[in-house]
């Protein structure tokens, strides 16, 4: 008789991984289904250094190669430190260890899944609508005066940084660093719904979205007209200022992140 039983981690159900992982091979594993979502596309994954060789998207056309080690927990690099100058992100389920070398970026899919939009899985014999969404579908739904307002909030977005790109989804537009999102907009009838990252700090014109459990580091901002247009735009600037600092010093930018002392 095989009493072999299986251990399984907490209940996620995020795109067909019913399970959080528990080893390096589900943080592989997971790390495959949402690598794009992150504007990275992998070039090989192998059982020596580096565990993967990605490249990701930085804008304008140009593309950053990054050395990536896998880990469940990112204070098993500890392990690896003599390869620290060579490694550019450690992707992780959870990111546990502060003294981590700090030119090198943490992804903790943990947290990071949590802003990410979920995939139903359905049963092989069903055919669903493609995952690939675009602009044009978001700007069918509102009206033409509001469709001009958001193109012009959008083409001064990607103006904040020649890195900086958009990428549709179901139901917002998201904005990339591009290492993260920074923010996103949801056109609705009556204007546009900007969610964005403060760090939870203080940013003129922009409500607290969270509370204490939840969304401590994002704000929120409506833009009805065109007067409303450069207070979200100088927002979004001090947004992408703190997601990049944040991420440059391996502080949580998640959800569920919650504020520094």
């Amino acid at each position: 008789m095989n009493n072999r039983k299986n251990i399984v981690g907490e209940i996620i159900n995020f795109r067909g991984l019913i399970y959080s992982p528990i080893n390096e091979q589900g943080v592989v594993f997971l790390f495959g289904k949402v690598a794009h979502e992150f504007g990275m596309y992998v070039e090989v994954i192998r059982t020596h250094y580096p565990d993967c060789v990605a490249k990701r998207f930085i804008g304008k056309g140009r593309w950053e190669e990054i050395n990536i080690e896998f880990e469940y927990k990112s204070s098993a690099f500890k392990s690896h430190l003599a390869k620290a100058e060579e490694t550019d992100m450690v992707v992780c389920w959870e990111h546990d260890w502060d003294k981590l070398p700090k030119h090198i970026e943490v992804l903790e899919l943990k947290e990071e899944i949590k802003k990410l939009e979920n995939v139903s899985v359905e049963t092989p014999d069903k055919i669903s609508k493609s995952s690939e969404y675009d602009v044009a579908e978001h700007l069918k739904r509102v009206p033409k005066q509001l469709g001009v307002l958001f193109q012009e909030t959008d083409r001064r977005i990607l103006l904040l940084g020649d890195k900086v790109y958009n990428k549709a989804a179901k139901y917002r537009i998201y904005y990339y660093s591009p290492k993260r999102v920074f923010a996103s907009i949801k056109l609705m009838q009556s204007g546009l719904n900007i969610v964005l990252f403060t760090n939870a700090k203080k940013i003129k014109g922009v409500e607290p979205l969270g509370n204490n459990n939840y969304a401590q580091k994002w704000g929120r901002v409506y833009v009805k007209d065109r007067k409303d247009v450069t207070i979200a735009i100088n927002a979004l600037k001090k947004s992408l200022g703190w997601l990049n600092y944040c991420v440059d010093n391996n502080l949580k930018t998640g959800w569920y992140a919650e504020a520094e002392d």
